[in-house]
């Protein structure tokens, strides 16, 4: 009975992403069918006068084409091959079936680039930023939240569990209440339409991250960094060569996250980037929307490219995540 609530669950989920892979390789023709057809299909066409003709099969099975519309919803049909108009029937529009037959419309990616400004290059320049800005991210994050967590864990220094709490408490901030002040320091400092307000601000930790390396780190044993300060190592080598390698579930659970909020990140670019050339991924699929927002195969294709990466990585990288948000701390 689980297992089945779990398959339903997971099916009720993954429904949307298949349907945005489904209409990514769509025509155009289908987008607007109704009811909605999940596999992508294309219409079986003819030359017929030197024009193509959709191929239609009639109730008893006989392939025909089109040749006028009649009235009272009815319409003119020649059997394939058959070029004589006397021998046209006259059928009701609604008994005629559609022949398609199952043809993935992959162009409709390559399309999409290139329906992208000329000095997007064809999508290599915002996926540039977008890799800049995410590496530096998770780089800040990792170092910046770790030494901070050990500091919190391990170390003994005055007021120690009083800035903790406050550290907690800033979790409590909207967003919004920081917003304006951080954006008049940026600019203050001249940052404004660079990319360093998108990964500068990882340099200085997170509360949440900080806090789940913090309760990492309070489960390993204290006999590992006494045996470390005898051999006379400092806290900072006990942290980088002892500690560290420890929590490494933690680690990527903090990388994993870091990856995709930076990746998604779309409110910063919005903020802080007025030049075209340095937005990332995440601006340029909302320009992209605005210009060719009718072009639904377009959209979803293009979609799918910047959601893609993100996907990649939570698949090979969900055990350590799981692992990481569990504190399991050490193994034997």
């Amino acid at each position: 009975m689980l297992h089945t609530a779990l398959v339903l669950g997971s099916a009720i989920f993954i429904l949307p992403f298949l349907w945005l892979l489904s209409t990514s390789l769509k025509y155009d023709d289908q987008m607007k069918a109704f009811p909605p057809q999940f596999v992508p299909m294309k219409s079986v066409t003819v030359r017929t006068g030197g024009e193509e003709q959709n191929v239609y099969r009639t109730p008893d099975g006989t392939r025909v084409t089109v040749t006028a519309k009649q009235p009272g919803g009815r319409v003119s049909v020649l059997p394939l091959g058959v070029s004589d108009p006397a021998k046209a029937q006259s059928l009701l529009e609604s008994s005629l079936e559609q022949e398609r037959v199952f043809r993935p419309r992959w162009e409709n990616y390559t399309e999409a680039l290139e329906f992208l400004p000329p000095e997007y290059l064809r999508g290599l320049l915002p996926l540039w930023n977008t890799l800049y800005i995410t590496a530096l991210s998770i780089l800040g994050l990792l170092f910046s939240s770790s030494l901070a967590a050990y500091a919190f864990a391990r170390l003994r220094w005055p007021g120690r569990d009083t800035f903790f709490v406050i550290l907690l408490a800033t979790m409590m901030l909207p967003a919004a209440v920081t917003m304006l002040p951080v954006f008049l320091i940026f600019r203050w400092l001249g940052w404004i339409d660079t990319l360093r307000p998108l990964w500068a601000p990882a340099f200085l930790g997170s509360a949440f991250n900080i806090f789940l390396l913090r309760q990492f780190f309070m489960t390993i044993p204290m006999e590992l960094e006494e045996a470390a300060k005898i051999d006379g190592s400092s806290p900072f080598t006990t942290y980088w060569r002892i500690m560290l390698p420890l929590i490494k579930p933690a680690l990527a659970a903090v990388t994993i996250m870091a990856f995709m909020g930076s990746w998604n990140n779309f409110m910063g670019p919005l903020i802080y980037i007025n030049s075209p050339q340095k937005m990332p991924l995440s601006y340029a699929l909302y320009l992209f929307q605005g210009a060719h927002g009718g072009e639904q195969g377009m959209l979803m294709a293009a979609s799918t490219l910047v959601m893609l990466p993100v996907l990649l990585v939570f698949f090979f990288t969900q055990r350590y995540f799981i692992q990481g948000i569990t504190l399991t701390g050490l193994k034997g």
